[in-house]
């Protein structure tokens, strides 16, 4: 029984590392849909203004 307890207690700090690394990836992502979505806005305004 103890032995089961110290497998637990040492999972521990990798679901912490995994839920860090994780989380970064999704700040990162929506970053770089940010930069994307900018990008597209910016075509459509020169398009529009194109044809003014």
């Amino acid at each position: 029984m103890r032995n089961k307890c110290l497998q637990k207690v040492k999972l521990i700090p990798v679901f912490i590392v995994l839920i860090l690394m994780i989380s970064v990836m999704g700040c990162n992502m929506m970053k770089g849909a940010g930069k994307d979505i900018e990008n597209a806005g910016g075509s459509i305004q020169r398009t529009v203004g194109h044809n003014d």
